[in-house]
């Protein structure tokens, strides 16, 4: 059995409507899925996935040549092949051998695998709606990010409110509170509410010393990248409950392997539509400390692209048992085809929108973006704004077309502008 053909598909995926409106400011391009379809030389169709826009290994050409010609069981360990032809020649591999791919992975642990709700940063009242859908869907955690421009602890006290005292909420920080000064404060605010499960990555990991104070004295579990930093310090120091794992196929079963050994245990992160989400469970379903829910952020997606698509039971869904994935690609999915997966960069909203972070006494600093060289996020993580006060919010002015709009665009793209109200 050799690869005969690679075909890379394009879709654009619209997101659902709570999520598009928060994405928008990111600008991520996660909205673009790129299916590797693989067929070979004996008639078998091995399917996968990447999102080009973010992944931890793209697809590029010379790894399609590398793959043509080969027989998928000789290739379906190599991570360098990128997420989207691994995960269909492991498909392959599955199916010509009549059985799921967990069973080429290891020795299956659980039959059901957590996953989690994801949401990105968001207004408070728009994480509560977000919560309920989740509970509808029937997930029972949700990952939050948790963000100095939006006033985290009403987020926390309204998503609460949406959800059962059983119902978990993991809210990531990506090290935003900077250093353990200004994370105990809020931290220990946050505590108190029952369904806060998990802080994930509250400063820099590689502060060794902090986390350290952090952990000791907070009542959540601390999760952080594996990795960073390296293994042994942060399991010698204590720095950490857990992980969050992520990656190629063999080096998430090499960290797993390490976490069963540490019997720590961890989360697979790895984004998409319900193929990477089928992946994951079959990675969960052999890997014993995937205790954690898994995050695919699956739910952002209007369409799954699959014709089963899957259903969540108790905040756990079904590892699949057919050959391969276990899963077929939805033909209807099509009609989201386009030429290309590129998005726009990250200052192509500056025509669009420009934000103010709007302190609880009124005052607003503008900038041209998150996540633009000068934008709020490099500001916060830079120490230049003030850290989760009670009553901050964003506040984006769309292009209206007025003179005082198209002013003040063009000075945040050089500095921030602080300002007592409307404009300046």
């Amino acid at each position: 059995m050799k690869i005969k053909d690679i075909e890379i598909i394009w879709l654009h995926i619209p997101f659902h409507e709570v999520p598009q409106r928060a994405m928008e400011r990111n600008c991520h391009g996660w909205h673009i899925s790129e299916i590797c379809r693989v067929t070979t030389d004996n008639g078998l169709v091995g399917v996968g996935e990447t999102l080009p826009n973010y992944t931890w290994g793209s697809v590029s050409k010379s790894a399609i040549e590398r793959a043509k010609g080969a027989n998928p069981f000789e290739i379906m360990w190599d991570d360098s092949l990128g997420a989207g032809l691994q995960m269909a020649a492991l498909d392959l591999a599955g199916k010509a051998a009549g059985v799921p791919v967990y069973q080429l992975l290891g020795t299956k642990v659980r039959s059901w695998c957590p996953i989690s709700w994801w949401g990105i940063d968001m207004p408070p009242q728009d994480y509560a709606a977000q919560a309920r859908d989740a509970v509808a869907r029937g997930y029972t955690s949700f990952k939050q990010k948790a963000r100095p421009w939006f006033d985290v602890f009403e987020q926390a006290r309204l998503t609460a409110a949406e959800v059962d005292i059983n119902f978990k909420l993991d809210f990531d920080f990506n090290a935003s509170l900077n250093n353990a000064a200004n994370a105990l404060p809020v931290l220990e605010q946050l505590d108190p509410v029952p369904q806060i499960w998990i802080y994930e990555s509250p400063i820099p990991q590689d502060d060794v010393a902090g986390n350290q104070r952090i952990r000791a004295r907070t009542r959540c579990a601390i999760a952080m990248h594996y990795g960073v930093p390296p293994i042994a310090t942060a399991v010698r120091e204590q720095v950490n409950d857990g992980w969050v794992i992520g990656g190629g196929v063999t080096q998430i079963l090499r960290e797993a392997h390490v976490c069963e050994q540490l019997n720590m245990p961890f989360w697979l992160q790895l984004v998409g539509t319900a193929w990477t989400t089928t992946l994951a469970a079959h990675l969960g379903a052999v890997c014993p400390m995937a205790h954690w829910p898994a995050v695919t952020c699956m739910n952002m997606y209007v369409d799954q692209l699959v014709t089963q698509p899957i259903k969540v039971i108790g905040g756990r869904y079904a590892v699949p048992e057919g050959p391969g994935l276990g899963i077929e690609f939805n033909e209807a999915a099509l009609k989201y085809r386009v030429d290309s997966p590129a998005c726009p960069p990250l200052n192509a909203f500056n025509d669009k929108a420009i934000y103010a972070i709007v302190g609880p006494n009124g005052s607003k600093t503008w900038y041209n973006g998150e996540m633009t060289p000068g934008g709020f996020r490099q500001e916060a993580l830079a120490g230049n704004v003030p850290l989760f006060e009670r009553g901050v919010n964003l506040e984006t002015w769309y292009n209206d077309g007025s003179k005082d709009w198209k002013d003040l665009a063009e000075r945040v793209k050089v500095a921030p502008v602080m300002a007592r109200g409307e404009g300046e």
